[in-house]
């Protein structure tokens, strides 16, 4: 993970590097999106993360929402218990680059970065 600065100390963390790399896709896609951050079964380890924009006003009460400068972050409860430290942070290296994710909870991570076991 690189020392960019975290936006704020929440339930899931956002790197200012990772929060300004999703405000300018969600720009990208012309609308004022949220953004779903969850796990779901599979992957090399397990359990994979998984990541989507979503229409405002789509939570659920079982959704805890986020706060970030205006910018909403949604996790469903279940997926949050896996989550829970969560560091999200963005990298634009030419070679494993992209979004990275460190996670306290994590007892192992695939080579890939995208799953983990607990």
């Amino acid at each position: 993970m690189t020392q960019a600065t975290q936006v704020q100390a929440k339930g899931i963390q956002l790197t200012e590097t990772a929060l300004n790399h999703v405000l300018m896709l969600r720009e990208q896609q012309g609308k004022d999106l949220c953004l779903r951050v969850g796990v779901r079964q599979g992957g090399c380890s397990g359990m994979s993360y998984m990541m989507e924009f979503e229409e405002p006003g789509q939570n659920t009460q079982q959704d805890e929402v986020f706060d970030y400068e205006g910018f909403k972050l949604i996790c469903d409860r279940k997926s949050l218990l896996y989550l829970y430290g969560l560091v999200l942070d963005y990298s634009n290296a030419m070679i494993g680059g992209g979004f990275q994710f460190t996670n306290p909870n994590a007892n192992q991570t695939c080579g890939c970065g995208k799953s983990f076991g607990v």
